[in-house]
């Protein structure tokens, strides 16, 4: 076997189906779902998919991981719930796996909110050097409870294609977002012992918002990306107050 997918999920109905669909080129799709109270085994039994329940535990690295370990194909494509490989990328994943130049890819990433596409601020990184996600075997592992990157010596490539990312379809579930992965991150420093102070609460996210908006030009993105910049400004802001208030309680 080539090529395995796998895709972690949680309550993920409205988006799992376009997802998985994406899919159907790799060899295997392993979906590991994290309690799922919703549709989405159900959706995603009518791709074949191999179903496996595992727990999240706040620590995604761990995670994925498991999912590399029990992929079944000599190289692994991460995908979200709430992304879409497009065909363009497809075709270019198979020609990279035949050629063989390098073990860990770079895919660059698309992001839509509010029905406009993202080309500024906060997610012109990874629309233009892309994010870690396509692995062969033995090549490294992923590291962090979020936010998690993956970590390996191995040669790297980039391809040009997209996947393309949907997330946050409304600003209440945007805001549930924030406020789960402020906390993973909030306790992810806090085990590593990182400090913060009224004066790095109060004037990072204001910083955050300055780069992102108007220094990375998120401003070109209309209101869409005003509210993108100011709501991740807000996730900052999130971080740093419960960073605070985790070491004012270890210290009571």
């Amino acid at each position: 076997m080539n090529l395995s997918a796998v895709v972690l999920t949680k309550n993920e109905e409205k988006s799992i189906d376009r997802t998985l669909s994406s899919l159907t080129f790799c060899d295997e799709i392993l979906l590991l779902d994290s309690n799922s109270t919703d549709r989405t085994q159900e959706i995603a039994k009518k791709y074949k998919t191999r179903i496996q329940k595992r727990d999240l535990n706040n620590n995604f690295a761990g995670l994925r991981n498991y999912g590399l370990q029990e992929a079944k194909g000599d190289w692994t494509l991460f995908i979200d719930a709430d992304e879409v490989v497009t065909k363009e990328l497809a075709d270019e994943i198979r020609e990279a796996i035949r050629n063989g130049n390098f073990s860990v890819y770079y895919l660059k990433r698309r992001d839509y909110f509010w029905g406009r596409e993202l080309k500024h601020g906060e997610v012109k990184k990874v629309r233009e050097q892309g994010i870690i996600r396509l692995v062969k075997k033995n090549t490294g592992k992923w590291e962090g409870d979020v936010h998690e990157w993956f970590d390996s010596s191995s040669k790297t490539g980039r391809l040009k294609n997209f996947i393309n990312h949907y997330p946050h379809p409304t600003i209440a579930e945007f805001l549930k977002d924030v406020n789960f992965y402020s906390t993973l991150r909030a306790k992810e420093l806090h085990k590593k012992g990182k400090r913060v102070n009224v004066f790095g609460i109060l004037l990072y996210p204001a910083f955050k918002f300055i780069t992102s908006y108007l220094l990375r030009g998120g401003f070109l993105d209309g209101s869409a990306g005003f509210a993108y910049s100011f709501i991740m400004s807000f996730h900052a802001f999130l971080v740093r107050t419960k960073l605070y208030q985790y070491r004012n309680l270890a210290n009571t």
